[in-house]
């Protein structure tokens, strides 16, 4: 009995001078990221989905992924120290960037281009910009990427707001609730993402009017991208270059694995109880967003120009010079 207790006295030794010299067990930490629930957001839903984030970051750092209802929701979280990394459109973006006096938000890539359209009640005849006068159109947010692209159709062919005098309302509403608003008659329109587009035209009879991307010189503009604090990504250059390599794997995957990915963002959806997406609204959606890392600078610039022109810089200009990570010295 005394050489057993012997035995487990110097194990218990051994074992605490393993532990010291190991010191202690290093901490878990967590990168937080926000994303919209709708496909355009593919890299940031199926990457989770799929794990190629988790496996990338390594065992100790923990994903905290927060699914937004807006960009300028995500973006004020930002600034508030409460994420690392969102995807947001360039709207919001431009806006965080001009805004903070040290230009405090940068876009690090690109995540996606296209995957907006203008679609119309199945009552409402809109067969040119003439016909947008008097009508109540939805957006997800106010100076968001589709507000902006919004007004500036409308200013362009002479038509005004309500706020302005005119007859056209534009109603803000988040994307999953725009399906709501169709179904009861409440909007006649909406300039609004995939896949409430899709969604509404299959499910509730509605009009696509046209793709956005085809008002666009090449029929390309950014309308997701991915960013942070220029304070987080100096601080942690590791880590974001580990998320940025899933970015772009994630990106690559999607493209050679079209059907799985939707897979992963059905599998998504459902969890999360975004909406009742049938498979053919799914895949069609899914066709209409081309996924990429490209960062399509000049499309962010002209969505400068037209926030600007819109007011939502407040007395900043349309300059976006070091918005783009890796432009500026030091990074």
């Amino acid at each position: 009995m005394k050489l057993q207790l012997g035995i487990a006295a110097a194990a218990i030794v051994l074992a605490g001078t393993v532990a010291l010299l190991a010191g202690p067990a290093p901490q878990e930490s967590a990168i937080r990221v926000a994303f919209l629930p709708s496909i355009s957001h593919a890299i940031p839903i199926v990457g989770i989905e799929t794990g190629a984030f988790a496996e990338s970051l390594g065992n100790q750092t923990r994903i905290d992924a927060r699914i937004l209802d807006s960009g300028t929701q995500a973006v004020q979280s930002l600034l508030s120290d409460n994420l690392d990394i969102a995807y947001v459109g360039p709207g919001p973006a431009v806006n965080a960037f001009v805004r903070t006096d040290n230009r405090d938000v940068v876009i690090v890539s690109g995540a996606a281009s296209g995957g907006v359209s203008l679609i119309a009640h199945r009552d409402i005849d809109i067969a040119g910009p003439a016909d947008l006068e008097g009508v109540r159109i939805a957006v997800p947010q106010i100076a968001n990427s589709q507000d902006v692209s919004l007004r500036t159709y409308l200013a362009e062919h002479g038509i005004e707001t309500t706020e302005h005098g005119g007859g056209t309302n534009v109603v803000t509403v988040a994307g999953p609730e725009m399906y709501t608003l169709f179904a009861r008659d409440s909007v006649d329109a909406a300039w609004t993402p995939e896949p409430w587009a899709t969604l509404i035209i299959e499910s509730l009879g509605a009009k696509r009017v046209f793709f956005e991307e085809d008002l666009w010189a090449d029929s390309e503009f950014a309308s997701v991208v991915m960013i942070t604090r220029t304070e987080y990504a100096d601080a942690n250059p590791a880590e974001l270059g580990a998320w940025l390599e899933a970015h772009e794997q994630t990106a690559a995957w999607i493209h050679e694995n079209p059907g799985e990915a939707l897979e992963a963002y059905a599998s998504f959806a459902e969890r999360e109880a975004i909406a009742d997406l049938p498979p053919d609204v799914l895949e069609s959606s899914f066709a209409n967003v081309r996924i990429t890392t490209e960062r399509l600078e000049s499309s962010v610039q002209t969505f400068a120009e037209r926030a600007a022109s819109l007011g939502y810089l407040g007395r900043g200009d349309a300059s976006i010079s070091g918005i783009f990570y890796g432009e500026t010295e030091g990074h």
